[in-house]
């Protein structure tokens, strides 16, 4: 538990509903962990239609959460919450976030600070000029930027885009609901994951067009927003929609994981998919296409296995049962050490508290300069 109690108020895309977004898990995983080392927890949650008819929530036994329907509503209630917190922290894809950042930047008596849960797609879009829940004005207004992404991006968001300070805080899983179980396998090879245009064509090779070579495999792929006119071999098992509270099952229904990334997480580097973590966690062998820095988070062919073509996935698929379970076993090691959420609200807390530290120090050191000398003569 932490010496020093934090107020944290967090204004996040998601809590109560993980359709269509990662970020609900992260949110949950994270505040659980705060509220656990003493800290008292607030989420603010935008009401839309999408995700309240897909709510899995609206309570949590570790945090108050708080729907509102408008940017007005937000400020006319919540105003003064803001005020009395230690620290606030707006996420990516909040809906109007822009206004919501420059309202907090200017409300919040203590730590400001962002949640980029989507570094590359953040500056992707800023650079394009499309980005609508952040502006380049607003990155020295929040005291810490944390950021899914960490490398070299962490220096340019310092250096080129003005913040005062840019940390990763990677995604993380909770152990407590992923972890292994003994289950008849379902599928030689699973992949779950939203829809992007971007990852379609590693999802084509690494599985899809691999199912049509290996008729006898089993598959899956779990996630929304599929285009209709994609052709699925037969021996897939199309799930539209996978509640977070059946990941778990999910995974442990494998012989093996596959992880895609994003194109432009994939340029930045250093940006791990929550999925690693939870297959991770459950012991299931993961393959994975490359990025930089994938090295950072689990050993390639120790811990992970990448993989590059369709004829990679089919030969790991011939690996024996004792394989697997070695590969698996090491991910998991790995991962608890390193990838939990409770190490990830250490980290959190850790910077909250150098923050408010650096400001404590500011605020001394302004009242030492305008007191006069004391030797100062008087003429």
């Amino acid at each position: 538990m932490s010496a020093q109690r934090l107020d944290c108020v967090f204004l996040g895309l998601s809590i109560t509903s993980t359709w269509g977004n990662g970020h609900a898990t992260t949110y949950r995983g994270l505040l659980k962990e705060l509220s656990r080392r003493g800290h008292r927890v607030t989420f603010l949650e935008r009401d839309v239609p999408w995700y309240s008819s897909n709510r899995e929530f609206l309570e949590l036994p570790y945090c108050t959460v708080k729907l509102y329907s408008s940017i007005e509503e937000l400020k006319d209630r919540f105003s003064r919450l803001l005020q009395r917190a230690d620290i606030t922290v707006v996420g990516s894809y909040v809906p109007d976030g822009i206004a919501i950042g420059r309202w907090v930047a200017e409300t919040a008596k203590n730590v400001a600070a962002f949640y980029d849960i989507d570094t590359p797609v953040t500056l992707a879009s800023l650079r394009a000029g499309t980005c609508d829940y952040i502006s380049r004005d607003l990155y020295p207004a929040y005291e810490i930027y944390f950021s899914f992404t960490g490398g070299p991006t962490l220096s340019y968001i310092e250096r080129s885009l003005g913040s005062p300070c840019a940390r990763a805080l990677y995604c993380s899983v909770d152990p407590e609901l992923y972890y292994p179980e003994a289950h008849a396998t379902k599928w030689d090879l699973g992949y779950l994951g939203t829809y992007a245009p971007d990852r379609q064509p590693a999802l084509q090779k690494l599985l899809i067009d691999v199912a049509w070579k290996e008729p006898e495999a089993r598959f899956a792929v779990a996630g929304p927003q599929y285009p209709p006119d994609i052709k699925w071999p037969p021996n897939v098992n199309r799930i539209e929609h996978l509640p977070a509270s059946e990941h778990r099952n999910f995974y442990n229904s494998q012989k093996f994981t596959l992880n895609i990334t994003r194109q432009d997480m994939i340029q930045a580097g250093y940006s791990p998919s929550v999925r690693l973590f939870e297959a991770g966690a459950c012991s299931i062998p993961i393959l994975t296409d490359t990025w930089p820095g994938l090295e950072s988070f689990f050993e390639p062919h120790f811990e992970i296995l990448p993989v590059l073509t369709s004829a990679d996935v089919t030969s790991y698929m011939q690996m024996t049962f004792e394989q697997r379970a070695l590969i698996g076993e090491r991910a998991r090691r790995r991962t608890l050490r390193f990838h939990t959420s409770a190490v990830r609200a250490g980290e959190f807390e850790a910077e909250v508290n150098a923050a408010i530290e650096r400001r404590a120090r500011a605020k001394r050191e302004s009242r030492s300069a305008l007191k006069p000398s004391p030797t100062a003569a008087v003429i």
